[in-house]
Formats: C-alpha cells, structure tokens, sequence
C-alpha cells in the first residue's frame, strides 16, 4: 500500500513520542493507535530504562491498551502507527490482539546495521521481520521520508556495548 500524507502525519507523530522517550533516557521509540475514522486513541513511547522493565515496549503498551478498550472489529480496523519495526514480542502482541494495519518508518534490519555500525550492543532478540513472526498481519514501511531521522535518533541515544 501506497504511504498517504495522512500516515506520515501519524508517523512524524510516533517519531515525536521516540524523541521524547530519548530525552528521558529511554530508547528511542514511538507508536501511535488511530482508529478506522482517523482519531488517535493512544500513544505510547519506550519506557523500558526509566521503569527498568524490559518489556514496556511502545507497541506492546498499544495491544494491551487495545485489549482492554477496543471492541475485536475497532482492533482490526485500527492502524499502529510506528518509528521502528516491531520487535518479535510486540508483532506477537499486535497478532494476539487482533490490530489491523501495521505502518513503521525504519525496519528492525536497518534499526539492527545502525547499531552495529555504531559498536552498539545488539538487541537480545533476534531482529525479525513481523512478517516472519505474524504473517497474516498488514505492514508498510520503511518509509523512507523519515528514515535519517530515526536513524539519527538511534545512533545518538542507544546505550554502547
């Protein structure tokens, strides 16, 4: 599917929420739920060093948010809107819970050389496409408009090994 200037308004948006979870010190990630109308209905940024919980993943904190306040028909009609692939535990969330459309601006492959080529310590999962882990799932990216700006984002706030 084509990239419309309504998905790079919700994507320079989930780029906004990784830049403010790097200046609070997490890793740089952001995500964002619109529903089938086009409304936002939730936002979320990592928060995994300033909770300590590995697991509070952008895109996680949207399933389980999903879960508990969207009917099964809103979850599938609704898009994730987000600045990096998914990681395998949050596209098996996304698959559980049933989310629709799935847009993110760099994939786990680009997200996985940057840090390698920065001497940065790789992730403890394995970088996988969320085809490969979800394959029934609808996804468009990378998106290169805002791809440098990730990037950048990455390279300048994950911790080195």
């Amino acid at each position: 599917m084509e990239i419309t200037r309504t998905d790079l308004v919700h994507l320079r948006r989930a780029v906004e929420l990784a830049r403010e979870a790097a200046d609070s010190g997490d890793s740089p990630f952001g995500s964002v739920l619109v529903d089938a109308a086009g409304i936002e209905r939730y936002a979320a940024r990592n928060r995994e060093a300033s909770t300590g919980d590995p697991t509070r993943h952008p895109e996680f904190e949207i399933a389980h948010w999903a879960a508990g306040h969207l009917t099964p028909a809103e979850r599938a009609a609704a898009t994730v809107y987000t600045s990096g692939e998914h990681c395998a535990m949050c596209a098996a969330a996304h698959a559980w819970v049933g989310l629709g459309r799935i847009v993110y601006v760099a994939s786990a492959e680009q997200i996985a050389s940057w840090r390698a080529a920065a001497g940065m310590a790789s992730s403890p999962v394995a970088p996988l496409p969320i085809a490969t882990v979800a394959p029934g799932l609808r996804v468009d990216g990378p998106v290169a408009d805002l791809v440098e700006e990730v990037r950048v984002l990455i390279e300048h706030h994950a911790t080195p090994a």
